[in-house]
């Protein structure tokens, strides 16, 4: 029971926190998502090297990871074009600490395109058959692909069929990536819900 209200009050805390709707709240909210799509990156990337690297195709795991918290951002925060706010502001982020990757001065664009495409998915209406975390589940699922299509484009240049491989590997992990982010976003909207009943 004690347990059971400490969990609520959390989450009635979080409600606050998220119900202020206050351009403040938002830039915590999305700096916070930005720092954790780059750690989490780095902290996937050795596993999914792993896989990719059986499978013979250059990657598409932890980008889908990393584009998570761009989709839990813009879900929660409900702001136009902040994902590619975000893309932007993770690209610096990744430049100034080195992780440059094999796109050299091209890099800053694998980060944004992502972002413009979860923006643009996110912009749809929501009705009752698109939720909010429908949407978050294709925004993932699109936005991985574009980045794993670009980063083919610009330096993988793969054969068709390790080409096919690859996105399909970007779409799978962008689905689960993607009902994650869903999941998360329809619980901070049940908790602001919650919050504005009472």
């Amino acid at each position: 029971m004690h347990n059971k209200k400490l969990a609520d009050n959390k989450l009635r805390g979080i409600a606050i926190f998220f119900n202020k709707n206050s351009l403040l709240s938002d830039i915590v909210i999305m700096i916070l998502c930005c720092i954790a799509g780059l750690l989490v990156k780095k902290m996937i990337n050795p596993f999914a090297n792993m896989i990719t690297d059986a499978l013979h195709v250059p990657g598409g795991i932890s980008t889908a990871f990393s584009l998570m918290f761009l989709v839990i951002a813009s879900g929660i925060t409900v702001r136009k074009w902040n994902a590619s706010i975000m893309g932007s502001m993770q690209a610096l982020a990744a430049l100034s600490i080195g992780m440059v990757g094999s796109m050299g001065i091209l890099m800053p664009l694998a980060y944004l395109i992502p972002g413009v495409v979860v923006d643009l998915v996110m912009l749809i209406p929501e009705k009752k058959i698109f939720s909010v975390g429908t949407k978050a589940f294709l925004a993932n699922i699109i936005s991985s692909v574009s980045a794993a299509l670009f980063a083919d484009i610009i330096v993988f240049h793969l054969p068709i069929k390790p080409l096919t491989v690859y996105l399909l590997l970007a779409a799978v992990s962008g689905a689960i990536c993607g009902f994650m982010a869903g999941v998360v976003i329809e619980a901070v909207e049940k908790a602001k819900n919650n919050q504005n009943e009472k």
